[in-house]
């Protein structure tokens, strides 16, 4: 069995190949960088050639005879005027070459065969690869991309490829039917199949629009993690979106967020920053009047918008926009609640993803801070020992196993992070726990204890779902579209097989919308399997049939998204049974 670090060394190995292949095509373009990336490999390179996904089957087949070739890869260290020669001809590899001299590393090469070699290819590379191109046994090029040099838009604009390898053919072909299949659940493809959301030129790229459809998965998901909060002891706060720049500077957040604040200012002199965090504005409530011990442990949350300016290139879908609508909570505690305050919020993140089916397909990382690098971060180093060792202890006593990341606290504390997997295996952090005992301090927020002193309280951070707007992102992607029943927008869709029961079809869609279920009625002029198959793309849980039969027995006949039929329903019934459903969160349909 192989490691993570042959999978590195494959993939590497595999793009000095494509590199090598795409400059025997073309001898003049100029290679840049080409990393093993997690799932793959990219090569950038400067080219004055159209470079498109049909000339992939001819850079693949010379890929193919550099490894039949069995070609030996070798490593070595060369002197800064041998590597200044050798890519003399190359001015990304020139400035490269200073940036090693500058940091005293040594000048590292690899071959790809002999100078005498057809296909030979020196590249400046720290490796690790492997032995010889023949170890390489199954690749694909995916797509090709732009690329800016050096990731900033002042540099010119690069060609990227992108591609993957694996240790087999049946490993290669099962990634690519994944690929393949997270293209029919891109959320950005089902958003507009579904008509969720909407982006339009004139309010700007970034800014998502929910539609009917879309605002219901919003609500439903907001109702239920609110719900959910309440029986913790959660209360609901509501902040501006707009707020003086001290309050960040205080906060710390603008110094960590400066490129990405949006100033807003007006001709009467306002000067305000949008909020990208919600924690500094709830700092100000419970800092409104002086607290006791007696009613701590206060506890927040809010579900409301945030705003980063992400650089242009960086937005895409829900998955990254400028308007965040954000699930977040705190609780102000003593020292002595922080392990129950926890606690707490590890069992709202259970109920939540449990009810979604993604609990127990996860891991949980105690991130804590860089120790070489303190300057990273705001607090003390005795408040941090603490938060980290007890923040260890919950994950014992509850049996996380949370695994320890260094470098990978927040700002003001450390956290547990817990890493769910979606139905295609693809691995995203959201939920979060984040102790503080940074930002209380920072804005002199304190309470009265037991002997009559001032105390500074612990702030715990919490976000459940995170931003919705990254959150249904994800769901829409891991049921593809074909959501529970109670966050589907529309949970029944009912079908008159004429128009004699039509008036019926009302009655029925009438029942359903006084017993709170989501209903609707096909009236468009097409048949009754035309109906059916629309309902079915628009992956609606339930269609009810209706024609003479149930007209007159008072029933229906039901058809499930997935082709069973219940025929003869009453419809007290039906109800009873889909609200029973709808309210328990079930993920089954019948």
């Amino acid at each position: 069995m192989y490691t993570n670090e042959d999978l590195i060394k494959l993939r590497h190995s595999t793009e000095h190949v494509a590199q090598t292949a795409i400059r025997k095509i073309f001898p003049d373009i100029k290679n840049v960088v080409g990393p093993a990336i997690e799932n793959g490999f990219f090569f950038d390179f400067a080219t004055s050639e159209k470079i498109t996904p049909e000339l992939f089957p001819r850079i693949e087949t010379e890929m193919q005879k550099i490894i039949d070739a069995d070609l030996p890869i070798t490593c070595k260290e060369i002197s800064y005027e041998e590597a200044k020669q050798l890519f003399v001809d190359n001015p990304y590899k020139q400035e490269k070459i200073e940036e090693i001299k500058t940091s005293a590393e040594p000048f590292i090469v690899y071959e790809i065969g002999t100078a005498e070699s057809e296909y030979y290819n020196v590249d400046l590379c720290a490796g690790p690869h492997l032995e010889s191109t023949g170890q390489i046994k199954a690749f694909k090029l995916l797509s090709v991309a732009g690329a800016y040099y050096k990731g900033s838009e002042e540099n010119e604009m690069l060609t990227r490829i992108y591609g993957t390898a694996f240790y087999s053919k049946e490993e290669l072909d099962n990634y690519l039917r994944l690929l393949e299949e997270a293209k029919a659940r891109d959320h950005r493809k089902l958003g507009a199949e579904l008509d969720l959301f909407v982006f339009s030129e004139l309010v700007g790229p970034g800014l998502p629009l929910f539609t009917p459809k879309g605002t219901v998965i919003k609500e439903e998901l907001q109702k239920y993690v609110e719900k959910i909060c309440r029986t913790y002891g959660f209360d609901k706060v509501i902040t501006p979106h707009l707020a003086k720049i001290e309050l960040y500077e205080l906060s710390g957040h603008a110094k960590k967020f400066a490129d990405e604040l949006f100033h807003v200012t007006s001709i009467k002199g306002h000067e305000f920053v949008m909020k990208p965090v919600q924690c500094p504005h709830q700092t100000q409530i419970y800092a409104s009047r002086p607290r006791s011990y007696r009613e701590l442990p206060i506890r927040y949350m809010e579900s409301e918008k945030q705003y980063r300016a992400e650089k242009p290139g960086e937005v895409s879908g829900l998955s990254r926009v400028y308007a965040i609508t954000v699930e977040d909570g705190h609780s102000f505690c003593t020292v002595d609640q922080v392990r129950d305050e926890v606690k707490g919020m590890v069992n709202i993140i259970k109920e939540f993803y449990s009810v979604l089916g993604l609990w127990g397909n996860h891991w949980v990382s105690l991130s804590v801070r860089d120790y070489k690098h303190p300057e990273k971060y705001i607090g003390e180093p005795e408040d941090w020992n603490v938060c980290e060792k007890m923040l260890q202890e919950v994950s014992d006593e509850m049996g996380l196993d949370a695994i320890r990341k260094e470098g990978e606290a927040a700002l003001y504390g450390p956290k547990l992070d817990f890493m769910f997997k979606d139905a295609l295996g693809k691995e995203i952090q959201i939920p979060t726990v984040q102790l503080d005992f940074a930002t209380p301090k920072r804005f002199e927020l304190n309470y009265i204890d037991s002997s009559g002193e001032k105390q500074y309280p612990v702030m715990v951070h919490r976000a459940i779902l995170g931003s919705y707007e990254r959150f249904m992102a994800l769901i829409i992607e891991h049921f593809a579209g074909a959501f529970p029943v109670w966050l589907a927008p529309v949970q029944v869709e009912i079908i008159p097989i004429s128009e004699t029961q039509m008036e019926y079809a009302q009655e029925v869609k009438k029942i359903l919308l006084a017993s709170d279920l989501r209903a609707e009625i096909d009236t468009k002029d097409a048949t009754m399997q035309s109906k059916i198959r629309d309902a079915q793309l628009l992956k609606i849980p339930y269609m009810v049939i209706v024609g003479d039969k149930e007209k007159q027995n008072n029933t229906v006949s039901v058809r499930l998204r997935d082709g069973t039929q219940q025929n003869n329903v009453t419809l007290a019934e039906f109800v009873d049974r889909i609200n029973n459903i709808y309210l328990t969160k079930s993920l089954g349909l019948w």
